[in-house]
């Protein structure tokens, strides 16, 4: 059995805030972080299918198409561990109420751009607020609701990334197909929602403010930020703007691998980390991070071209692409909820995460058999099951993490694996976009020699997304072809991924998820400690009458931890008074 990441509680530590909360403020607290959710992942996916309208209008390049949806990857993996150490040291109601401030400023700001160098910049704000919420929505959950227990929400926590995941795209397209609204309103139809998240978390959150007396990392959060970011710009620009091997090249990973060595000698003189390197001892939590880099490798990489196959390859309205994007959705929301159902009443959680490693492995590999004239019944299909992989493996892999970690580190590791996760996503985006980028190219140059085409009439070698409206028929259908044969190998590319993390996954160690909340441990250890610092004070022996009355307060702990509907968890205890 994998051993939990241990960690003394540091010293000068103390809970302020209201008593315990009750189920029902639970709840509606939970019901507060699931609309700032939908917010985050309804504004990501609008996006997807208007992006070809979007990109075409302000007269883009298939490089800036995928640079839009990267620079919001881009921000919100470098902040997400910095979101995440911050949770462990201040309010996480004030964090996810900034988060949220950031994304709806973002949203507002992207949709009055007159560029596309201006959108790239304007989704990076936004990504700036998404780090924050995808990190501190499961921080903040896992505080509230033991490891067990959490398995009873996966279903509304997929249910709400469903249908943000349908939503979106029909929105989007709607909004998109409707010309009294135009495309801008992909961004500011999101802005009330968030204000309304906001509300709601002001008034339903009431968690303890765990104050402890620490020093803020700047070092290794802005060295971790800079060192990804450039590593990331790298794997985006090479190949296009300069080539792989080139002195550009050399030095932009020079210049990454350097600072992140130098964030990792910081991280291991600070006194609280951004990312504390001790958690990597632990056999879980290593593996369940290279499973979520595959992960968001995989799921970002893939997922984001669906909406431009249909729509360039297969010809589909933006509307038209998001309904089919629907047998997915219903995959991973029919998963997640029956897997989650089925954890919290077993307390095992391992054969959940490789069925669903297999599934998305073979939903992807499926896919990369499809061309511009796949059949449409088989591509819903093979969305099903991957859709149906995802869910059970996306909510549920940071499970057995949060599970092992200590308490005092619940915000850190849990931040961690979606950091490396939207890593993944974020270069997975970036390359698959190379790759899709430089194969369309050679599909297009090869299928306009073989019918016969005059270069210069189809515009060189510019013919594709930017001016695909505004291409001769025969050109155009070649282009559109090209899409469709060359996101096969992206499919491939992210199925051989996939199966990267099911190799993670079944050499992670399962341990029966533990039926105490985040905040209730800590009560427990801060109880259990006023009693030794007495003991230790008074000079007093701990004899049977003292073990006996510690032993009382974890009792206590322990049986209010939420075994049923209306459990609730363990607030603030005093240290017991032993003379």
């Amino acid at each position: 059995m994998s051993s939990p990441v241990s960690q003394d509680t540091p010293p000068n530590t103390e809970a302020e805030g209201p008593g315990p909360m009750t189920h029902k403020q639970r709840i509606e607290a939970l019901v507060g972080l699931l609309l700032g959710m939908f917010v985050a992942f309804l504004s990501s996916t609008i996006v997807s299918n208007a992006l070809p309208t979007i990109i075409t209008e302000l007269h883009g390049t298939q490089d800036q198409y995928t640079w839009v949806v990267t620079a919001t990857l881009l921000a919100s993996t470098a902040t997400t561990p910095i979101w995440g150490k911050f949770a462990d040291l201040v309010s996480k109601k004030l964090l996810i109420q900034l988060s949220l401030l950031l994304f709806t400023l973002g949203s507002v700001l992207a949709g009055l751009s007159t560029s596309v160098p201006m959108l790239i910049g304007f989704r990076a704000v936004q990504g700036l607020g998404l780090g924050g919420l995808q990190a501190l929505g499961i921080i903040i959950i896992a505080a509230m609701f033991s490891p067990r227990e959490r398995g009873r929400y996966q279903g509304p926590m997929a249910a709400v990334m469903s249908v943000a995941t349908v939503a979106g795209p029909l929105l989007g397209g709607l909004i998109v197909d409707t010309s009294w609204l135009g495309w801008r309103w992909c961004f500011f139809v999101g802005a009330p929602l968030a204000v309304i998240a906001l509300v709601v978390i002001g008034r339903t959150l009431n968690l303890p403010v765990v104050k402890r007396d620490v020093k803020i990392d700047y070092a290794g959060a802005t060295l971790i930020a800079a060192g990804v970011s450039v590593l990331l710009i790298w794997v985006t620009l090479a190949g296009k703007n300069f080539e792989w091997a080139s002195a550009t090249s050399y030095e932009l990973v020079a210049v990454g691998v350097v600072l992140l060595g130098l964030a990792i000698f910081a991280e291991t003189k600070a006194a609280d980390p951004v990312v504390p390197l001790r958690l990597f001892r632990d056999r879980t939590m290593t593996l369940a991070t290279l499973a979520s880099i595959a992960v968001g490798v995989a799921m970002f990489g893939g997922a984001v071209f669906l909406g431009q196959y249909f729509q360039i390859a297969r010809g589909y309205s933006p509307t038209a692409a998001g309904l089919l994007t629907l047998p997915m959705v219903l995959g991973s929301m029919i998963s997640a909820t029956l897997s989650g159902a089925l954890i919290t009443k077993y307390g095992k959680w391992k054969k959940f995460l490789v069925v669903g490693a297999v599934g998305m492995a073979a939903g992807f590999l499926l896919l990369a058999t499809t061309d511009h004239a796949t059949s449409m019944v088989l591509i819903g299909v093979y969305l099903f099951v991957l859709g149906a992989g995802m869910g059970m493996t996306m909510q549920n892999l940071v499970l057995p993490v949060q599970n092992n970690v200590a308490p005092s580190d619940l915000g850190s590791a849990s931040a961690t694996v979606a950091f490396f996760r939207s890593l993944g996503g974020a270069a997975g985006v970036s390359v698959l976009g190379a790759v899709l980028s430089s194969h369309v190219t050679e599909l297009t140059t090869e299928g306009l020699a073989n019918a016969g085409v005059d270069m210069s009439k189809a515009g060189g070698s510019g013919a594709g997304l930017s001016n695909l409206k505004e291409l001769p028929e025969q050109i155009g259908t070649i282009v559109r072809a090209s899409y469709g044969d060359a996101t096969g190998r992206v499919f491939l590319i992210s199925g051989i991924i996939a199966a990267l993390s099911l190799v993670a996954i079944l050499f992670i160690r399962e341990v029966a998820l533990k039926d105490k909340s985040a905040m209730q441990q800590l009560d427990a250890e801060r109880a259990a400690r006023g009693a030794a610092e007495v003991a230790a004070v008074s000079g007093a022996v701990i004899d049977s009458e003292m073990i006996a009355e510690v032993d009382e307060i974890e009792d206590r702990v322990e049986a209010s931890a939420p075994s049923g509907r209306h459990a609730a968890p363990t607030g603030r205890h005093a240290a017991p008074d032993l003379d």
